[in-house]
């Protein structure tokens, strides 16, 4: 499979869930070696869960089936992790020199341009490479206006559309501390 088949896969989820009212217009597709591993739908009108996303939903699929060996998240495997560390690509302004290995060697495909809680979860998966058909402009003239936070987030916090305040950092300070005093973290 390829461009083209990948994409056509994300555009049918997107309009599967529109015809079923599950949510927006929106699907999206991970691949690894020229497979889909995952598929995702906006199921925001189903679940009444805003982050229910076509990009969140195949990124928590693509978890699972690539880590079935994951623990469950009980009071028996909590302190427990199989991620497996990769090290800083070259040239990579990140402090620490391994991270976990996430999605990478992984692209996705998605039916319109991804809003930024998306983006943010893409990076922090670390998808090599993303693909999508309808750009935001495409997207702001549907109703799905998301142009308007990625220029918010430019902005200070003082100026922003939602209040944004940092309060009681003294308090925030121990479960840092915490972190960096763990001496078997594992950086994600």
């Amino acid at each position: 499979m390829g461009h083209k088949e990948f994409m056509a896969e994300a555009v049918r989820l997107a309009t599967e869930s529109v015809e079923n009212g599950w949510g927006g217009p929106f699907g999206a597709v991970i691949t690894r070696d020229g497979e889909i591993v995952a598929r995702g739908q906006n199921r925001v009108l189903l679940t009444s869960d805003p982050t229910a996303h076509a990009e969140m939903e195949s990124i928590r699929k693509a978890v699972q089936r690539l880590n079935p060996e994951a623990p469950s998240v009980s009071e028996e495997h909590q302190n427990e992790s199989i991620l497996e560390y990769v090290p800083r690509p070259e040239g990579s302004p990140d402090p620490v020199p391994e991270r976990a290995r996430m999605l990478q060697g992984c692209s996705i495909y998605i039916s319109g341009a991804p809003c930024p809680m998306c983006m943010s979860a893409i990076y922090w998966s670390r998808i090599d490479a993303v693909y999508f058909s309808r750009d935001l402009e495409d997207t702001r003239r549907i109703g799905f206006d998301d142009a308007y936070q990625y220029e918010d987030f430019t902005r200070p916090f003082s100026e922003r559309r939602i209040k944004v305040e940092q309060i009681h950092p003294e308090l925030g300070a121990q479960a840092y501390d915490a972190w960096m005093s763990k001496p078997d973290r594992h950086a994600y």
